[in-house]
């Protein structure tokens, strides 16, 4: 089952459910948040909620895509308590990407860079078999609830950014209960929006690359995620691609398991505080950037896998805020 919220021509929320192609609003339904809220509290799957709740008028999501109507699967009513996050280095594969970006920048190119060392890691820690926690993966913060851009919105590029490029992921949705028990409400695909520019520089700039917005959905998969997803990264200039790679993702492709990823995020009490939502991103291994693309603003980023319906499509824009040597003034009270 897939979830996603749209807005109706005149500006209402609605909910959708759908199997195969058949969608239906639900319901009494407020929002995916409520929904999912309402499940921790009593108990229910949300499976079992939306058999409950039973359906309405269908819905045409494809247009509602067309018209601009499809928003984020899940939002928080105060922004601030949407947490965007991520991991990275967690896919076979995702090593020799991240290496060859950052390889060329050691005095001794025979030397294991940090990236190497934290993959091995994870290929010899980062799936205990007893169920205890593994190895913790890299770690990242990207943003809260204004920074998400819904599908089919523009993904925007600050002017001080040195690029603008894709990570097509699996993200993790959860919301925590009234207790801080953590509930995940589903899978979503994502688009983890970085600067790898920046990063290469220096590794250190990594918290600075992954200040950005980032775009998840359209849809939520309900339940277990599949252990090998095999979707495809588009780029699209005009109406030609130039860039079109498959991605990898599921626990068979990665040298993580989920579960691993989320203990070593949710062991942190900041993110156990009730009613937060957070959306955390698994990482992956395919990059336009690493095959030497430079996007442009117009550009349009297109990431699908069959298992999540819709395909995440999202533009590249510029924004308004200081230029690259524009001092940011702060004053004093």
């Amino acid at each position: 089952m897939l979830l996603s919220q749209i807005k109706t021509p005149d500006g209402a929320l609605r909910v959708v459910a759908r199997e195969g192609t058949e969608a239906y609003e639900l319901r009494d339904a407020a929002s995916v948040y409520q929904l999912a809220l309402d499940c921790a509290k009593s108990g229910e799957t949300i499976a079992a909620r939306i058999a409950k709740l039973g359906f309405a008028a269908p819905v045409d999501l494809e247009r509602a895509y067309e018209e601009g109507r499809l928003l984020p699967p899940i939002l928080h009513p105060d922004p601030a308590h949407l947490h965007l996050t991520g991991t990275g280095l967690t896919h076979l594969g995702s090593a020799s990407t991240r290496d060859s970006m950052h390889q060329q920048h050691k005095a001794d190119e025979a030397e294991m860079t940090d990236s190497m060392r934290m993959f091995r890691m994870g290929l010899e820690g980062g799936k205990p078999a007893n169920g205890q926690p593994g190895v913790q993966p890299e770690w990242f913060y990207k943003g809260n609830g204004h920074a998400v851009a819904a599908p089919g919105a523009p993904l925007a590029s600050p002017p001080f950014a040195d690029d603008a490029g894709e990570e097509p992921e699996i993200a993790g949705i959860y919301v925590v209960g009234n207790d801080g028990t953590v509930f995940r409400v589903g899978f979503a695909l994502s688009n983890e929006f970085s600067d790898h520019v920046m990063e290469r520089v220096n590794y250190l700039y990594l918290a600075h690359s992954k200040l950005r917005p980032a775009s998840f959905g359209p849809e939520i998969l309900i339940g277990d995620l599949p252990q090998d997803i095999r979707g495809t990264s588009r780029i699209v200039r005009g109406d030609k691609a130039i860039f079109e790679k498959p991605f990898l993702s599921g626990e068979a492709n990665m040298s993580h398991t989920i579960s691993n990823l989320e203990h070593h995020h949710f062991k942190y009490g900041l993110f156990r505080q009730p009613g937060d939502v957070h959306v955390h991103m698994f990482g992956t291994a395919t990059l336009s950037f690493a095959e030497g693309v430079r996007t442009e603003p117009g550009d349009r980023f297109e990431i699908e896998a069959p298992e999540f319906g819709l395909a995440l499509k999202n533009p590249v824009d510029a924004t308004a805020g200081p230029e690259r040597d524009e001092v940011v003034a702060v004053k004093a009270l």
